[in-house]
């Protein structure tokens, strides 16, 4: 039987490697839309509450996983041996930046290096892991062709870009349009046949380049126009103009705008990394990306300039950045979600505490963190907190907050989201 026929028939085993925000929801929809699931993770804490019928992820519930795991549709595994009884394989692995700005897919290669030892003819293999043009092709297919199988007759290969916002009430791995690219037709042919097994519209394109251009222009939109309005903000505090108010007015324009807001730097597993991925590849063919460049300076200035503009709120009312007890209103990377990864608030955190000032942090989502040398637990928020507080500063807008109460026990903030509406002259905004 044909890998396509076999997979419309849902007669396949799948893998997952990578059970983080991206591999365990994909991994729950397809268990969902009845194909058997092993999740592979080097993280024995994942694998653990996986297999003891715990969710780790705001937007899986624990009772979808429960209910798999005892229907045996989903397990979990720190074994890659396991891909020897499965059909396909997802690819849902980080791929985070190296200090010099430069691409870092080691967990891309390790993960390509297991599959190679154990691939078989007629499996499926999707790289979803976000990454530069031409690695699916240049990197992954070599490395599973020396096994003496061809592409597009043995085996398939194909990538498809992750699609993932933590915590959007209204979009999800299922319903999230699902961009797929193979190395030939009838690996695309494969990869979309799998997908439209649990997600609602699945959009082939041409090639696996393509695909993985996709997922870095999406995010290479956001920085730059994030950049964009960060550098208004700049020109906006020297002008003495409410960039918000700027924002807001023009928003109202029903065509050819769209708000982007100002902010305390970017955030998040995507944003702040995959324009840098394709900008680096683009040096390769000698060509400089400036748009991009110049975006990932302004938007990697922000925090110093949110310290900056606390040294000069504390200066206005007669105090020294030096020894003042600074109170951070969340960590995590965006509102009401748990996740921190690239959050602005640690370069927050770090050019404070270099300033001199005694920094804390209150975050109803993250009870405690450890990002590189820096290890922090939230304090409780309390009114003799944000009394003794010499300044307030409002990182993460959570929804918990109770923005009125904060201004009554507060004795100055700085807002870098606009999330406080009233006017009052302890409130100053980014």
């Amino acid at each position: 039987m044909k890998l396509v026929e076999k997979i419309k028939q849902k007669k396949i085993r799948s893998a997952v490697i990578g059970l983080g925000y991206v591999g365990l929801p994909l991994a729950v929809e397809l268990a969902e839309a009845g194909v058997e699931v092993v999740g592979i993770d080097l993280d024995r804490a994942k694998v653990d509450a996986i297999n003891s019928k715990r969710s780790y992820i705001q937007d899986v519930p624990t009772q979808k996983v429960k209910d798999l795991v005892s229907k045996g549709m989903l397990s979990s595994t720190t074994a890659y041996s396991a891909l020897m009884n499965v059909d396909t394989i997802n690819i849902c692995v980080p791929t985070p930046l190296r200090k010099t700005k430069e691409p870092d897919i080691s967990y891309i290669v390790k993960s390509a290096e297991q599959i190679a030892r154990y691939l078989k003819r007629g499996q499926l293999i999707i790289l979803e892991s976000t990454t530069y043009p031409g690695t699916t092709d240049e990197v992954l297919l070599p490395m599973f062709e020396a096994k003496g199988l061809k592409v597009g007759k043995d085996f398939y290969l194909a990538f498809s870009p992750e699609r993932v916002d933590p915590g959007n009430p209204s979009y999800n791995t299922k319903n999230i349009p699902k961009v797929v690219g193979g190395v030939t037709a009838a690996c695309t042919e494969a990869a979309k046949a799998l997908y439209e097994l649990a997600i609602e519209t699945v959009f082939p394109v041409s090639s696996t380049r393509v695909a993985e251009t996709v997922k870095l222009l999406e995010n290479t939109f956001r920085a730059v126009n994030i950049g964009l309005v960060n550098e208004l903000a700049l020109m906006c505090d020297k002008m003495g103009i409410n960039v918000w108010e700027v924002i807001d007015a023009a928003k109202t324009k029903p065509f050819g705008f769209m708000a982007f807001y100002p902010g305390p730097g970017l955030g998040g597993h995507c944003i702040p990394i995959d324009p840098f991925y394709l900008s680096w590849k683009a040096r390769l063919f000698g060509f400089e990306a400036r748009f991009i460049e110049l975006a990932g300076q302004i938007n990697g200035a922000m925090p110093e300039y949110v310290a900056r503009k606390v040294g000069d709120a504390l200066n206005g009312r007669g105090k020294s950045i030096k020894g003042a007890k600074i109170l951070i209103l969340g960590v995590a990377y965006k509102k009401n979600v748990s996740d921190y990864r690239e959050s602005p608030a640690f370069e927050v955190i770090h050019s404070l505490s270099q300033k001199g000032a005694d920094v804390s942090y209150n975050d109803p989502h993250v009870a405690s963190f450890r990002e590189g040398e820096l290890k922090m637990k939230s304090v409780k928020l309390t009114p003799e907190l944000l009394k003794k507080s010499d300044c307030v500063v409002v990182i993460t807008d959570h929804v918990k907050y109770d923005y009125p109460w904060i201004v009554e026990h507060a004795d100055l903030i700085l807002d870098t989201r606009n999330a406080i509406k009233t006017k009052s002259a302890k409130v100053v905004k980014l």
